[in-house]
């Protein structure tokens, strides 16, 4: 049940894929989950300079032990920091990593460059209908991310599993679907589905191997799915996060009318929940990215724990509804 064309494709054992987590894909976290079956990506943006950036990549390699593992390149809305994501893939490539998520359209110059390296790539959409526009310019596979995902999952209000149906139809390419998805119940029907893979974030936020606070671990473990909620859809760039302090002052000022980035000031600021929160451990103070499958993190684990739960709940289901209810052994 585990062969599908995206682990082969991407060469691992389970079509698991850690999506690209700002400012906590670093190398000790991405080379947990290779280890433990998955593919995970590392995310470029969240190290302070190229420096960093090349310090990490030589890193998970050798925390991978041979294993491979990707980099995650998002394209930013502004045009002029797109040199840097270009940049970013160079040097990813010189380091030997062929294996790719993209996010955001801009990343669609990126696919020749990488296919003449012989690379792979998931390109991660919003959308079924953008999904088979990345197939038509050329992506190895598609990711598809529902309203429930921790982020930017775009404007759409379409859960995951309807998304996934919606483009089942019009894609050839092999599907990987993230949003809301914490147990192995959910991967089991996925992949009955015609998934191919599935994409998770928020299930793996309070591991051992995350670089977060101890104290921002704690505050995600209390949590329940009710604890995510959706801000900034006022300037048509959703964000889902951690319902904290913060979440609610950017929803008050929303209810208010605010509907520019200046408006609300600091608050938004991608650093401060980094700062403050990731690395001072203040929960409620900045907007940190969480999904609605909060709800099953439940204990401070090592990733390699979490993923062998992961596996052994969809084992299990897969079993009970296609083996005992057909008369398998």
């Amino acid at each position: 049940m585990w062969s599908t064309r995206l682990s082969r494709l991407f060469g691992i054992r389970l079509p698991i894929f850690a999506g690209g987590l700002m400012w906590l894909s670093d190398a000790r976290y991405v080379a947990a989950v290779v280890r433990a079956g998955g593919m995970a990506f590392m995310t470029p943006r969240s190290f302070a300079c190229d420096a960093e950036y090349e310090r990490q990549l030589a890193l998970c390699s050798q925390l991978c032990e041979g294993l491979p593992f990707g980099i995650n390149l998002t394209a930013s809305q502004r045009s002029a920091a797109n040199v840097t994501l270009r940049r970013q893939l160079d040097m990813a490539l010189d380091a030997g990593v062929r294996h790719f998520e993209t996010v955001g359209s801009a990343c669609l110059e990126c696919f020749d460059r990488i296919h003449d390296a012989n690379g792979v790539l998931i390109h991660k959409v919003g959308f079924a209908e953008h999904a088979v526009k990345a197939e038509q310019h050329g992506a190895d596979a598609v990711a598809i991310v529902g309203m429930e995902a921790g982020g930017h999952p775009g404007m759409h209000e379409q859960s995951a599993f309807l998304s996934c149906a919606y483009a089942l139809e019009k894609l050839s390419v092999p599907l990987a679907l993230g949003g809301g998805v914490g147990h192995g119940r959910q991967i089991a029907a996925l992949l009955a589905l015609g998934c191919e893979g599935v994409v998770i974030g928020t299930r793996l936020l309070a591991c051992d191997e995350i670089s977060s606070h101890a104290a921002v671990k704690a505050r995600i473990i209390q949590s329940g799915s009710y604890d995510s909620v959706q801000v900034l859809r006022a300037v048509k760039h959703p964000w889902r996060v951690l319902h904290n302090e913060t979440a609610k002052q950017v929803l008050c000022l929303e209810a208010q009318g605010v509907a520019d980035y200046d408006g609300f000031g600091e608050l938004i600021r991608g650093t401060l929940g980094k700062t403050a929160a990731y690395d001072a451990g203040d929960p409620d103070t900045g907007l940190l990215s969480l999904g609605q499958s909060v709800g099953f993190v439940r204990q401070r684990e090592p990733v390699a724990a979490a993923i062998a739960q992961l596996v052994q709940e969809t084992e299990r289901r897969w079993h009970e509804q296609f083996c005992q209810n057909n008369g398998c052994p």
